[in-house]
């Protein structure tokens, strides 16, 4: 099977083979983060963390944008701030970097975030939100989109005047949270206002909210008609969905979800990147993804709760080796210089 490419932008078009998009999740899609993502994936658009433009241009954030070299797939930057000329600025250190495109996020539901005119704080200043999507499209070459919801709130949400100024600001994609700042994360997302929005635009639309499995994927892009689908959540331990997802859209086998052996040495070579890129502070990161990854298999709580108590990188890689060689029946060896 042929599969469909998803088409950014007019002028200077990208192309992407996978309509599925990992989206930028602050202190989770790292850069060993989206390498287990690839693993799976390797096509897809995947994003760095969101990026405050006001703290890259105090020099906070550079390594989330001077890595961008080393990535292996399309690589996105998302961008976040009130100030127009700061975005442009942040924009145009993320194309020099080697940025696939710019996405500027106006759907961070976050309060201290949203109250400084940030994320979904947007959405309540659509005059400026037009100002900063112009600046950015103006200061670089590559395509411009734009992450949002569907409104502040219920009361107020007028999804389709909303994204069409994005559009009309220039915004050449949109991504389509399908709830709004004020329901957060609860709720059901409401696929039937993405599908009413996609209508509306003449560029693509990426929809995204309650998207967690394959099945799920069909059924959203079956009611939204969107071009495609971005995945948050559902990955925080389950870096294989955004290849799941893929390849039940281009009618390929999907690919097995990982079994107990598999998640556990998953988490244990995730827990190993962590510690030699940060020291001893990997261990802290690493311990939400260990307790994400080590699920669904019998001992799992014990191990979990074992891991978050671990005090130190080694001691987590023995308690991970044990658990490892009951469930696959046979020793795992964690050589001295990984302890």
């Amino acid at each position: 099977m042929v599969t469909e490419l998803l088409r950014i932008g007019t002028i200077h078009t990208r192309f992407l083979r996978c309509r599925v998009l990992q989206s930028p999740l602050a202190g989770v899609s790292d850069r060993i983060f989206r390498g287990l993502v690839r693993r799976w994936a390797p096509d897809a658009l995947l994003f760095t963390e969101m990026v405050n433009a006001t703290s890259l241009e105090l020099g906070h954030g550079l390594q989330k944008v001077e890595e961008l070299a080393s990535e292996s797939g399309p690589i996105g930057v998302q961008l976040f701030d009130h100030r127009p000329a700061a975005m442009a600025d942040a924009a145009r250190r993320a194309e020099a970097a080697g940025a696939f495109l710019i996405d500027i996020n106006m759907g961070c539901p976050v309060r201290k975030i949203a109250r400084k005119g940030g994320g979904s704080g947007l959405i309540r200043d659509p005059e400026l939100a037009r100002r900063i999507v112009e600046a950015v499209a103006a200061a670089v070459a590559i395509p411009v989109t734009v992450k949002t919801r569907l409104g502040w709130c219920g009361s107020d949400a007028d999804p389709i005047s909303w994204c069409r100024q994005l559009q009309e600001a220039g915004a050449q994609l949109l991504t389509l949270h399908g709830r709004t700042r004020e329901q957060g994360f609860k709720g059901r997302a409401d696929w039937g206002a993405i599908a009413a929005v996609k209508q509306a635009l003449t560029i693509p639309v990426i929809a995204n909210g309650d998207v967690n499995t394959p099945e799920e994927a069909l059924h959203c892009l079956a009611a939204t008609g969107a071009d495609g689908l971005m995945v948050g959540r559902g990955t925080m331990g389950a870096p294989w969905l955004v290849g799941q997802i893929d390849a039940a859209l281009s009618g390929r086998p999907v690919p097995p979800t990982p079994g107990a052996a598999e998640r556990i040495a998953l988490a244990a070579e995730q827990l190993q990147a962590l510690v030699a890129a940060k020291g001893d502070h990997g261990l802290l990161i690493a311990r939400k993804h260990m307790g994400w990854t080590c699920t669904g298999f019998p001992g799992a709580p014990q191990l979990r709760h074992a891991l978050m108590r671990a005090p130190t990188p080694a001691e987590a890689l023995t308690l991970l080796e044990r658990a490892y060689g009951s469930t696959a029946g046979q020793p795992w060896r964690i050589s001295s210089s990984e302890k």
